[in-house]
């Protein structure tokens, strides 16, 4: 009896000091790990990465706009061309849009002056069609033109009139053609014009209404060419082409040089971008719907995370040693 005791007595012992030894050490690894998660959650370590994060990202910005973002210029004033003035065009500002009279007297602009030279290839006919024309109108245009069929059975090519799908038509054939009737020069494309010039249409405003009389005293113009200030180069093949009274606009509107020089000129920002209307209210919209989910989430961060994140959580481990030891 004496002996069974002094067994149990040492067993119970064994068995105490290993779950002594398992607490010790299960209190030492959590010790550890909380120490390490301190250290690295520490204020100076996440300023220091933070500052270091955003150090790179400035840096990196700053290296991107040293080499594709800065303005080129050229070596003199006369090269570069007199700079247009700034102007405050309507369509312009965030929460306008084009103002579509205008523009139906840009396109009759266009089409009586303009479209002896210059071509219009990116812009077909039934994208006027709600913007400077009815459909009727427009057809009736179209159908004033005379397009290419498909080759019929025997290989020819048959001509037919105009519709809103075909693409309005260039004055010349080919460039050559446009070349041996300007001199040698090919006037462009005007369909992205705006966007294709720095200035957009302060820069074309200027350069259609910038011509002078004469050219100052003391400049030399080359043969064939026209003084213009606002030209690089102040040489251009383009001669004056608007003077007042040159159109009879359909609304009376009086047919001044500025007035016909600013009515182009927006018609060719449309022309560049139709789609600026759309863009615009697409915009609103997106600003309108990321304010109120941004309101959401504030409300769902305040309301509904904010107690979940900031709650307490607390292990109380069993008291009494191993569970395996009572079942001795």
């Amino acid at each position: 009896m004496l002996a069974r005791s002094a067994l149990r007595s040492a067993r119970t012992t064994c068995n105490a000091r290993s779950s002594l030894g398992r607490a010790a050490k299960r209190f030492a690894t959590s010790s550890s790990s909380n120490a390490t998660s301190e250290e690295a959650s520490s204020p100076f370590r996440l300023t220091a990465a933070g500052s270091v994060a955003t150090a790179l990202a400035v840096g990196s910005m700053a290296w991107y706009y040293h080499l594709y973002g800065s303005s080129l210029y050229a070596m003199t004033p006369q090269e570069e061309g007199l700079h247009a003035t700034k102007y405050p065009w309507e369509h312009e500002k965030f929460t306008k849009t084009f103002d579509h009279q205008a523009l139906r007297r840009g396109f009759q602009v266009y089409r009586e002056v303009c479209s002896s030279c210059h071509s219009l290839n990116r812009i077909p006919w039934r994208a006027l069609v709600g913007s400077t024309h009815t459909v009727d109108e427009v057809k009736a245009m179209a159908e004033e033109n005379e397009y290419d069929t498909e080759p019929n059975d025997e290989g020819e090519i048959e001509k037919r009139p105009g519709k809103l799908s075909d693409y309005i038509p260039a004055p010349y054939k080919n460039d050559e053609a446009a070349k041996a009737a300007n001199n040698g020069a090919l006037p462009p494309d005007l369909s992205l014009m705006v966007k294709a010039r720095h200035g957009g249409c302060n820069y074309i405003f200027s350069l259609i209404t910038g011509y002078p009389e004469e050219p100052p005293p003391g400049v030399e113009v080359a043969p064939g060419l026209n003084f213009n200030p606002y030209f690089p180069g102040t040489g251009i093949a383009m001669a004056r082409v608007l003077y007042d009274g040159l159109v009879e606009y359909e609304d009376k509107t009086p047919a001044t040089t500025s007035q016909m020089a600013k009515d182009v000129v927006e018609f060719l920002n449309w022309s560049a971008e139709p789609e600026m209307d759309q863009r615009k209210k697409m915009g609103v919209a997106t600003i309108v719907v990321s304010t109120a989910l941004l309101a959401l989430s504030i409300w769902v961060k305040r309301y509904k995370w904010s107690p979940i994140k900031t709650r307490k959580i607390v292990y109380n481990p069993p008291v009494g040693g191993d569970p395996r030891s009572r079942s001795h």
